[in-house]
């Protein structure tokens, strides 16, 4: 993978992915949209990856769409040009799909469909240099990339109402009272604590991890009837790990430490 404008490392059981254009404030060109699909698509594909991290290199996290780059960009094909979701919805679909936890760590500024981006992650962890802008309405836009499915789940009806109608720019404080960050720490120790949470996740048995995933997911869409039954169909899956039952059972019995391989 050419990594100019995208670099993937690993961290134990964690990948992190950095979005590596920080002379654009991370903006997203057809380059690096790309080359975003495939580390998330690897990363969903290795097992050794339980939890992903996503985040920006310099000032921004990612300031939305590059606009400077589309006459660069090759021109659409038969099936671009038929696809109803369009670059925006595929985005928002490979993070949001993605049946592993996804944090952003939110390094920076995050506007337009670079916000949509960080709220289609399971959460968001910020500092103090933090900021969110919604953007859309000041390019005589409405919201894409997910925008108008995630933030009203995130932070109700009306804040999401306020915050692109406005197109205020929201601080990392109200961000973190709101939810749309779950966890505010100093800007040297973001990288550090989004591991930390990373960790706290990766160390559970993975089918089970990767099921809750699903059904929390599920479970927001739906009646209550139906999540009860995918809650059980998520049941199903986990027990499919019979080495990492006998394991949570031994290691509760033994009072120690487990160790989960997800067979």
């Amino acid at each position: 993978m050419a990594e100019q404008e995208l670099t993937v490392d690993r961290s134990d059981q964690s990948a992190i992915i950095t979005l590596n254009r920080p002379d654009k404030l991370n903006a997203l060109s057809s380059g690096l949209r790309a080359l975003l699909s495939e580390a998330l698509d690897e990363a969903a594909a290795d097992d050794a990856v339980r939890v992903i991290i996503l985040t920006g290199n310099g000032r921004g996290f990612c300031s939305g769409a590059d606009l400077t780059s589309a006459a660069e960009a090759p021109p659409p094909s038969q099936a671009d040009l038929l696809d109803e979701f369009g670059w925006m919805g595929r985005q928002a679909m490979s993070v949001y799909n993605l049946d592993k936890p996804v944090i952003a760590a939110v390094n920076g500024v995050a506007a337009g469909a670079g916000m949509s981006l960080a709220l289609s992650c399971d959460m968001r962890i910020g500092s103090e240099n933090t900021r969110f802008k919604s953007v859309f309405i000041e390019r005589n836009l409405s919201p894409d990339s997910g925008m108008s499915f995630f933030l009203p789940r995130i932070v109700g009806q009306s804040r999401a109402a306020d915050i692109i109608y406005t197109s205020r720019p929201v601080g990392a404080e109200e961000a973190h009272r709101i939810g749309l960050l779950d966890r505010l720490t100093e800007h040297d120790r973001l990288l550090e604590v989004s591991l930390e949470v990373a960790s706290q996740m990766a160390q559970w048995p993975p089918l089970a991890l990767r099921s809750s995933k699903r059904v929390l997911q599920y479970s927001i869409e739906n009646p209550l009837e139906d999540a009860l039954r995918n809650e059980m169909a998520g049941l199903s899956y986990a027990g499919k790990a019979k080495n990492d039952a006998k394991e949570s059972r031994a290691a509760f019995l033994e009072k120690r430490k487990p160790t989960y391989t997800g067979t």
